[in-house]
């Protein structure tokens, strides 16, 4: 532990330090398991305890324009736990891509670097070999080898694992509504299709509000196609791209249940169930409606119920939210997934040898441990944050100095394995949102090309062309400016712009890769991967 006798402050910090990490070691005496078994390295902890931690520098994205300092105790508490000397390059999340592409190209890497996507760049990087490989080692890691599967596919780059993805709910995904308007309503919850538009339908002609007058609407939408692909998934249709029954994929605007869905909106929009401006709403402006209390229905992330009840009861508003995980369709329960990540930690070929590699992974392993998502997550107890019934409540009131010790050091975190954190104290409304989604983890429908449609060499120069045929399609197919013959036409532009082309490099790389693609076991509903 690095020491100073500056101020008065810094030996409070010191102690901090000191009482938390014995603490934490206290808590985990059988700790030395955590290193994967069957390594011949001396793991990072022995040689700290040798006076000579291992270095790792990081190059990471921080959303605060102070993040944590190197003498933050927090910093200080996770170096003692992890036997690592830990030297962190924060860069502003709103420059990180141009910083990244500059410190790609000078070829002067740090030894761990976040990914905020699978970038151009990234790719090109990992194809020519500046990062090392990492997927033959997780399963020799206690926290990384619980990993899940369809994220690992999800990140993965040319069919191997480069980066340990900082996980995110994989279903996310779902329904948020208005519970009072439906009571109101005298109808039950929706579970199926029909239940839903029949909700909709009573939300914008019976009175939901009971202020005697037509002035509501189902369901707010915007020009963002994310509701519509979720809604795809309900009525059977692929996660973008679909066996044809053949073996061959095929992208899911060419199926019929891609048409299935594109009526359903287009009665929703006849019937006025809602909004007729949705092709020009700004995303930004989602939730107005809902504020507003014109709308009563948003299909998106569940996330939204906490903030919808927050803002209700700041405006002084009664109103009662509820989320549903999905309704039911042609084949049953189904959801569309999010990705599953948001960036991932690649480990550079400035790491020089297997032996130090290894030690780096079970530095990002350990920080899976639950000491270290309590730690990262939310601080040091007493100090950022109070324990009241085994749940985490952070202090608001922090002065800036104190405040800033803990800024930015979750963007640390895998969370490989998820939630082994103290939750959060939070409302029964969002501890259900947060059950919701791991429910809905059972019914997600994987796209089997996620991780490679971007590295095709179609979608790198006309990706773009290509989407705007079928989503300007989709637009005015809803508003009634084309009929089915219409959309037909706009996919046939498609093939001839180079979608048919496009058809083919995918189904190169998904007979490629396929033996790897995660799948849904039709017994149990959960996800895993073929072999």
């Amino acid at each position: 532990m690095k020491t100073s006798n500056k101020s008065s402050r810094r030996w409070i910090r010191i102690i901090c330090v000191a009482v938390l990490v014995l603490s934490l070691l206290a808590g985990c005496g059988g700790n030395e398991s955590t290193t994967n078994s069957g390594q011949d390295d001396t793991s990072s902890r022995n040689t700290a305890q040798e006076g000579k931690p291992f270095k790792i520098t990081i190059m990471t994205q921080t959303f605060d324009a102070d993040p944590a300092p190197a003498d933050s105790p927090v910093i200080q508490a996770m170096e003692e736990y992890t036997g690592v000397d830990v030297d962190i390059n924060w860069v502003p999340s709103t420059s990180y891509d141009d910083k990244l592409n500059t410190t790609l190209a000078s070829g002067s890497l740090p030894m761990v670097v976040l990914a905020g996507s699978k970038s151009p760049s990234i790719i090109s990087a990992c194809r020519a070999g500046a990062f090392w490989e990492l997927g033959p080692y997780l399963k020799d890691y206690p926290n990384l080898s619980k990993a899940n599967p369809v994220i690992l596919y999800n990140s993965s780059i040319d069919g191997k694992t480069y980066g340990i993805y900082r996980g995110r709910d994989l279903g996310r995904n779902g329904i948020v509504y208005r519970k009072d308007w439906l009571d109101n309503t005298g109808l039950d919850v929706p579970k199926t299709i029909d239940d839903f538009y029949n909700m909709l339908k009573a939300f914008t002609y019976d009175d939901p509000d009971k202020d005697a007058k037509q002035d509501t609407y189902g369901m707010v939408v915007t020009k963002y196609n994310g509701p519509f692909k979720i809604m795809l998934t309900w009525f059977g249709a692929p996660n973008e791209w679909g066996d044809d029954g053949s073996g061959r994929l095929v992208p899911s605007f060419t199926t019929d249940e891609y048409m299935d869905c594109l009526k359903f909106w287009k009665k929703m929009y006849d019937e006025k169930l809602i909004n007729q401006d949705f092709a020009a709403v700004d995303p930004g402006k989602w939730n107005d409606p809902i504020y507003a209390e014109k709308a009563g229905v948003k299909v998106d992330v569940l996330d939204d119920a906490g903030r919808w009840e927050d803002q209700f009861k700041k405006a002084g508003i009664s109103a009662v939210v509820d989320v549903i995980g999905a309704v039911e369709g042609p084949k049953g329960l189904r959801n569309l997934p999010t990705s599953g990540y948001s960036g991932m930690y690649l480990v550079s070929k400035s790491v020089k040898t297997e032996d130090d590699l290894k030690k780096v992974i079970a530095f990002l392993d350990k920080l899976g441990d639950k000491e270290m998502q309590d730690l990262l997550g939310w601080g040091i107890k007493d100090r950022h944050y109070k324990l009241v019934n085994g749940e985490i409540e952070p202090i608001t009131d922090l002065p800036a100095d104190i405040a800033r010790e803990v800024h930015g050091t979750n963007q640390l975190l895998t969370y490989i394995p998820p939630e082994n954190a103290m939750p959060r104290a939070q409302s029964e409304l969002r501890k259900k949102a947060s059950q919701t989604m791991k429910e809905n983890e059972k019914i997600i429908v994987p796209n089997p090309v996620e991780p490679f449609v971007s590295q095709t060499d179609t979608y790198a120069k006309k990706g773009q062309q290509l989407d705007n045929i079928i989503e300007d399609a989709r637009v005015k197919f809803i508003a009634g400016q084309i009929d089915e013959n219409g959309f037909k036409n706009a996919v046939e532009q498609w093939r001839n712009t180079g979608g048919d082309k496009l058809i083919q490099e995918v189904n190169e790389l998904y007979e490629k890769y396929k033996d790897s693609m995660p799948t849904m076991d039709n017994t149990s509903n959960s996800t895993t991967i073929s072999q």
